[in-house]
């Protein structure tokens, strides 16, 4: 009894984790997504309306029943991530006592519990009334906003890696910074004495032209403050550009990881790739492109080129025969090939049934690895040969009839 009952609340947690994983792609995960962003977008908006101090009492009542119950959500939903913090993959080796506490000292587990912090303060006696409070609930509330966007783990992945080299950027910020301001108060400081009498005031005025905005309250008027504000500005041009060069690099070496990482993943549901070993699979991998098409699309029309095949990750499509016939390929089968082999125009059409998953082999990484690697070469023309076989029984069939 005892062991039924555990199981089943281990079912329901892992659903409920299922359903409030950011990035699960079910229909029902993303359903809670949207539900949980429209919830937000409400109660952000009940709490900018309600910083306007003209409004009317029955108004603001209604605003603050709105931000209450939108509150009282959050921390329902802070509850539901807190128990069903264990089935994360990453905490499989800790007691569910650990994984909990380690969520809740993550970023995702803070941001969350940040954003249930107004209802400690209500069940304090908190007022919701003023400009400043609203801000407050603004600031909390639009973390969440963060957790929902679909490059915020790549930014936080690509930040770290790249700590190293921002790190010495920033550094270089800094010393700029100082030297700036240091030569800008020396020589601005007599003619200027309210604006450049002091090192801050020097700063501002360095981090205003460093970082290229040019407020223009504040300028040099001798000559020497003039230099050192144009080296000033050229440094800070360079500087921001060095450190748009760090995350750009950091971003497509990141987005390269992950491409290669779900076409590992879509690679490996094909059988004809399966069989081969590791290091062969990595060395297609590289070759491969993912395409997603919806249902009723057509891939490829009789009489294109045939410059690719395309292996079928997940999904379904109907191969249209020019007799009128058609064949239905599912998962692991591969299309494309017949006329990627003879090097001639396409000789049917295809057309997704649902959504599909198709990788993409272009003729020239197809020949390219077949001439190392002969077991694929074969494979494909076996089944070539085997379809084109089908294919006249089907004609001889036809014309018979």
């Amino acid at each position: 009894m005892v062991a039924s009952v555990t199981a089943t609340a281990s079912k329901l947690r892992a659903r409920i984790y299922a359903l409030l994983r950011y990035s699960d792609p079910t229909p029902a995960a993303r359903q809670v997504r949207v539900f949980s962003l429209i919830v937000l977008g409400i109660g952000l908006l009940a709490v900018i309306v309600l910083s306007i101090d003209e409004l009317e009492h029955g108004l603001r009542r209604i605003l603050r029943i709105t931000i209450w119950t939108v509150t009282f959500i959050f921390l329902a939903e802070y509850l539901l991530r807190l128990w069903a913090s264990p089935e994360a993959p990453h905490y499989d080796q800790d007691t569910p006592l650990q994984a909990r506490l380690h969520w809740a000292r993550s970023v995702e587990g803070l941001i969350n519990l940040l954003a249930v912090t107004p209802a400690f303060l209500f069940a304090g006696g908190y007022a919701i009334t003023g400009a400043d409070t609203a801000s407050v609930f603004c600031i909390l509330w639009i973390l969440k906003l963060g957790l929902h966007a679909p490059a915020f783990s790549t930014l936080v992945r690509v930040m770290s890696n790249e700590r190293a080299a921002i790190a010495s950027v920033l550094i270089l910020f800094t010393i700029l910074l100082m030297i700036a301001a240091t030569a800008a108060h020396m020589l601005e400081r007599i003619r200027q004495p309210e604006q450049f009498g002091s090192l801050p005031g020097a700063m501002w005025w360095a981090v205003v032209t460093l970082t290229t905005t040019g407020y223009g309250d504040v300028v040099p008027l001798t000559a020497g403050g003039r230099i050192v504000g144009g080296l000033l500005m050229i440094s800070g041009i360079a500087v921001l550009a060095l450190m748009t060069g760090i995350l750009a690099t950091g971003f497509a070496q990141e987005e390269r990881r992950r491409e290669y990482l779900r076409v590992w993943e879509q690679v490996a549901r094909v059988p004809l790739f399966a069989s081969l070993g590791v290091v062969t699979l990595s060395e297609i991998v590289g070759k491969l492109r993912t395409r997603y098409y919806p249902p009723r699309i057509t891939v490829v029309r009789r009489g294109d080129p045939g410059d690719s095949m395309f292996f079928i990750s997940s999904g379904e499509v109907e191969v249209r025969l020019p007799n009128g016939g058609s064949v239905a390929l599912g998962e692991g089968a591969f299309f494309g090939e017949m006329a990627l082999l003879e090097r001639q125009p396409r000789s049917a059409s295809v057309a997704t049934t649902k959504p599909t998953t198709l990788l993409v082999l272009y003729a020239s990484d197809f020949y390219e690895i077949a001439s190392h690697i002969p077991k694929l070469a074969e494979a494909v023309e076996i089944e070539a040969k085997r379809r084109a076989e089908e294919n006249l029984e089907r004609q001889t069939a036809g014309a018979r009839r």
